[in-house]
């Protein structure tokens, strides 16, 4: 399954895939405009795999839906008030102001978010998001933080469900487009014990 878009400068992509052998996916992307200055991008990951891990991602991303407007930790919480009678996730948001070139984000659980830039040996990992240990819906910690980085022409944000392996930053195609990034990623780092997706956005610097 995969989903792509473009908000102002941002061309984005969501690619993923269940646990192999099964039929329904517990890892669910984000793509929402927020106004017309701004867009939410995010990966929630059901607990385990299958009905039950789908049914808390869906809870999960209906919530953010609903509250795009609100300031993450504030999505945050609400979706962990939400998700109380389910097994539960974890979930990466990110906020790209296109006026500011700024991106905030903020993680609770293992969803890995990153903003990497083309580099002569490779790749160049400019930030990485900071992720709070916990699980929405079942045990959050007391204080939920975001941060702020600069997002230039060029950057990649990468988001991924802990069904994609550490080394995936390794082989990003820069001259590719975001869907191929996020179908590559998928290809050569998915787990076979788990759902995996990846959510690319790259900024391209013409809104």
């Amino acid at each position: 399954m995969f989903r792509h878009g473009r908000f102002g400068p941002i061309e984005w992509a969501a690619v993923r895939r269940p646990r192999p052998g099964e039929h329904v996916c517990g890892d669910h992307p984000i793509a929402l405009e927020v106004g017309d200055g701004a867009a939410l991008f995010g990966v929630i990951d059901g607990l385990g795999h299958g009905e039950a891990a789908a049914e808390a991602a869906q809870r999960a991303a209906e919530v953010i839906e609903e509250n795009r407007a609100a300031p993450l930790d504030v999505m945050m919480t609400r979706c962990h008030l939400e998700l109380t009678e389910t097994r539960g996730v974890a979930m990466t948001l990110a906020r790209v102001d296109f006026r500011a070139d700024a991106l905030r984000w903020i993680g609770v659980g293992n969803v890995t978010a990153d903003l990497v830039a083309k580099h002569p040996a490779g790749v160049a990992v400019r930030s990485s998001a900071l992720l709070a240990a916990g699980i929405v819906g079942y045990r959050m910690p007391q204080t939920l933080s975001t941060n702020q980085v600069p997002i230039t022409p060029g950057d990649l944000l990468i988001i991924s469900s802990d069904g994609i392996d550490e080394h995936h930053l390794d082989s990003i195609d820069f001259a590719a487009h975001a869907t191929t990034i996020a179908e590559q990623l998928v290809g050569r780092h998915g787990r076979e014990t788990d759902d995996a997706l990846v959510l690319a956005a790259r900024h391209r610097g013409i809104s």
